[in-house]
């Protein structure tokens, strides 16, 4: 396997003290002391909850050629025999690391940040972009702090494309990270009412998301979507910051890659998308409109780029939602199955309204009911009983008769719902867990949405372990 770094690179690039003989080089990097592989290197990154130098012997049991350490806690690291680079601060080291990785690559860089769809439209770039060279994007939602220039030190320097997702909870994060990035395309999904509680309204989560103009490098673009009332606020913050060419994607007349229109059902859609003059029929194997969307905006990326836009169309056929943002179970129950829809990694309002849409767009089997399964949306501050109050609309318009609920929050809208729909509500999530095991039926669409730190992803997993994998074939006469 060919080397990521070599151990001289990182040493002088981190500005480090090898301790030790050290290997030639590594072939990755890992903070994970438990999927750590061999021949990688184990950075002890000291977080809020962990201290990465506490697992070290771990790391180094199941294979780290190297550990990348803090020199305040090298004592309590004396037993340890393995190589070792001593620097200050080890994540100050990654974003040395990090810096270094995007001088030396000679990749097409995106980066995309949005207050719903980043981790979907950064798969999405991921997979359209791959028929036209070798991709490099995060794992999972590494967009923080730590991700970002985690995932930029991971880069290969014979990548062809990079993508990165640059998430924040607060005004002052994204610009850093973007610093650290230098995308050529910079993309902003939408707007919306996420985190909410840190910021006055929109126009200040807008002008937070904006700090992503601030890395773009000279000739690059700004990606923004023309279907939001921000659209002209954003395009003058990308101005100002020194980007000079601004495209943008939606349903908008106007919009340089245009969703003409859209067909879907629960499997997946087909639009009609205007890209470069042309309208293309572009087959989506994900359903749902915001992804529809999110596809129109990874497509318009795509050819601002130079990638092949034909093979990248192609691509689309093959698209899968993500773990927790839409995927989807056929769980055997009885004589039939049921359908799981898995949202439960994060909610916001617009993410609420979209995953109700999802639902709506799923046709039962048999006498199966359509079940809203709804956690809290967190950090909704003073906002947070208007908000989930509000989405009372969007269950009534969807046609959604079967909603069941737990955390504080969604108290608010179980008061909200008239007596045509049928509520569960719940504390605690475990109590919805047990009773929603005891009450799926054969034929039942079961959509689990949720802010991740309310832990409806055991939700997910309880019916995962009660309920098997279904199969047709398993199922014929």
């Amino acid at each position: 396997m060919s080397l990521l770094w070599t151990s001289q690179e990182m040493t002088a690039v981190m500005e480090g003290r090898p301790i030790g003989t050290l290997p030639e080089g590594i072939t990755g990097i890992s903070i994970d002391s438990r999927s750590i592989g061999a021949g990688e290197a184990f950075f002890a990154i000291k977080g809020d909850r962990v201290d990465g130098h506490d697992y070290a012997s771990i790391a180094v049991a199941n294979g780290a050629a190297l550990i990348v350490v803090s020199e305040g806690k090298l004592p309590a690291l004396g037993r340890l025999t393995v190589p070792m680079i001593v620097v200050e601060d080890v994540l100050v080291a990654l974003g040395k690391l990090a810096v270094a990785a995007r001088a030396r690559s000679h990749a097409r860089i995106v980066a995309v940040t949005g207050s719903v769809g980043k981790t979907t439209t950064k798969e999405m770039l991921r997979q359209v972009l791959a028929p036209s060279g070798k991709v490099h994007a995060a794992v999972a939602s590494f967009n923080n702090h730590w991700g970002v220039p985690l995932t930029l030190a991971r880069m290969p320097v014979d990548a062809d494309y990079g993508v990165f997702e640059i998430g924040m909870n607060h005004a002052g994060e994204i610009t850093p990270l973007v610093k650290m990035v230098k995308p050529h395309v910079a993309a902003i999904t939408t707007i919306a009412a996420a985190h909410l509680g840190h910021f006055k309204d929109l126009e200040e989560i807008a002008a937070a998301k904006a700090e992503i103009f601030d890395g773009v490098v000279e000739g690059g673009v700004a990606v923004l979507n023309r279907d939001i009332k921000q659209f002209e606020f954003l395009a003058q913050r990308a101005q100002e910051a020194g980007v000079t060419r601004i495209c943008s994607f939606g349903q908008h007349a106007k919009a340089d890659f245009r969703l003409a229109d859209f067909e879907g059902d629960g499997e997946g859609s087909t639009i009609w998308a205007v890209l470069d003059g042309e309208t293309r029929e572009i087959k989506i194997g994900a359903p749902g409109r915001h992804i529809a969307e999110n596809a129109v905006a990874a497509l318009g990326t795509c050819d601002l780029v130079g990638a092949d836009l034909d093979r990248a169309i192609e691509a689309l056929v093959g698209l899968k939602a993500v773990k927790g943002r839409g995927e989807r179970h056929r769980l055997g129950i009885g004589e039939g199955h049921l359908t799981l829809i898995d949202e439960s990694y994060n909610a916001n309002p617009a993410s609420m309204r979209a995953a109700i849409a999802l639902l709506a767009s799923t046709t039962p089997e048999l006498t199966g009911r359509r079940i809203a399964v709804l956690g809290d949306m967190l950090e909704m501050g003073e906002f947070s009983a208007q908000l989930h109050e509000e989405l009372t609309g969007p269950l009534l318009a969807a046609g959604i008769e079967h909603v069941w609920l737990a955390g504080a929050e969604m108290a608010v809208l179980r008061d909200a719902l008239p007596d045509s729909v049928e509520v569960a509500y719940f504390e605690q999530t475990s109590e919805l867990s047990d009773y929603a095991i005891r009450s799926v039926r054969p034929g039942d669409v079961v959509m689990v949405k949720s802010s991740l730190g309310i832990g409806f992803g055991k939700i997910i997993a309880a019916l995962l372990d009660n309920y098997p994998a279904f199969s047709d074939t398993d199922h014929q006469l």
